[in-house]
């Protein structure tokens, strides 16, 4: 996709700069029907000055700019500048003199100019307004030429920056999945495993969800997208299993949204908040309690999460759970930058987090 991109980009650039040139052609051979006086030598000329703007308009842009002006070599790129317009100048006079001077228009100046100043100066060159002429008109046109280099530079660079920050999300989704399957796998097969002799249905819904909740990880979320409802069944079959081992003593309150227009949205994006809740929100010796809610109102998502905070957590703790709330806030500054907006209270005894997300309108 990024090739056919790049050669899309380029056959776009290429037809544009020809469509100029053929513009520049065919005007300036309209300007000489109409006003030149069948003077053909006249329009070669411009041709020949045209073509020399040219030369130093791509020389510049293809090579002088990317290759020293935005490499921090403004002394060579002016050398090398001052070069090609230098014999660019010479090579145009040269030709201008040799090949495009009409001689009788020029015995006729010569002999004027004998009469006016009472000797013979020599062929008409104008080296010193022509000289000005050309080095105007090719600083204009290498001032284009900087200024397209430029811009394609910079272009370039928020391209890369871009594929960057891809690649940055596609390696914190690949660590947050990591992340979800050791101990919570573990422990999930444990609690299965203790389920079998005692509840056997239970243990058989509880495999069931596991395996769902393993395909979504492994294959739904590789996409980089994945359906709301997608994402909410996979948080509820996460909690199930979290269930698991719960004690009476924790109160927990789930409250998802159930009928709503599906759409698009990053993989676990909540997840690390769900696993933040159930690693210090959960005591067993005490009254303890988790409380998740989600809900989904015309353009936005907004989740929050609530629990208490055992004894035994540290207030330093709610920090590093998971991959860390940093990181969340890293990866939501990527996938959501300038449309979210996330909330993080803690006291002595209750941890909360509200996270808003305004969503773009990709329904299903």
């Amino acid at each position: 996709m990024g090739k056919s991109m790049s050669f899309s980009d380029k056959w776009i650039k290429v037809t544009l700069h020809t469509i100029v040139w053929i513009i520049i052609f065919l005007f300036a051979l309209y300007v000489h029907n109409s006003f030149g006086g069948g003077n053909m030598l006249r329009l070669y000329g411009f041709y020949l000055r045209t073509l020399s703007a040219a030369i130093i308009f791509y020389v510049g842009y293809l090579w002088l700019v990317p290759r020293y002006f935005v490499q921090n070599k403004q002394l060579a790129y002016l050398l090398i500048l001052i070069a090609f317009i230098l014999a660019t100048h010479y090579g145009t006079n040269y030709i201008d003199r040799t090949f495009l001077t009409d001689p009788v228009a020029e015995a006729k100046f010569r002999e004027a100019m004998k009469m006016l100043n009472g000797k013979d100066e020599g062929p008409r060159n104008g080296d010193v307004f022509g000289f000005f002429s050309h080095l105007f008109s090719s600083l204009l046109v290498s001032g284009f030429a900087v200024g397209l280099g430029v811009m394609e530079t910079l272009k370039q660079n928020e391209k890369k920056q871009k594929e960057l920050e891809k690649e940055k999300l596609n390696s914190e989704l690949a660590f947050l999945k990591n992340q979800v399957s050791p101990h919570f796998f573990f422990n999930t097969l444990n609690n299965i495993y203790s389920l079998i002799g005692i509840d056997g249905p239970t243990a058989q819904d509880s495999v069931l969800k596991l395996s769902k909740l393993m395909r979504y990880l492994l294959y739904e979320s590789e996409h980089g997208e994945t359906l709301m409802s997608h994402e909410i069944d996979f948080m509820n079959n996460y909690i199930d299993l979290m269930k698991l081992r719960l004690s009476p003593r924790v109160e927990l309150q789930i409250d998802f949204p159930k009928d709503f227009p599906d759409f698009s949205i990053p993989p676990l994006l909540f997840v690390s908040f769900i696993e933040n809740a159930f690693k210090h929100g959960v005591s067993h010796r005490d009254r303890s309690f988790i409380h998740l809610r989600m809900t989904i109102e015309n353009d936005q998502i907004t989740f929050v999460s609530e629990n208490s905070i055992g004894k035994s957590s540290q207030p330093g703790d709610m920090q590093h759970s998971g991959i860390g709330l940093e990181n969340v806030r890293k990866r939501l500054h990527l996938l959501f930058p300038d449309k979210h907006v996330l909330t993080v209270e803690q006291n002595e005894t209750i941890f909360q987090v509200e996270l808003t997300i305004t969503k773009t309108n990709t329904k299903v």
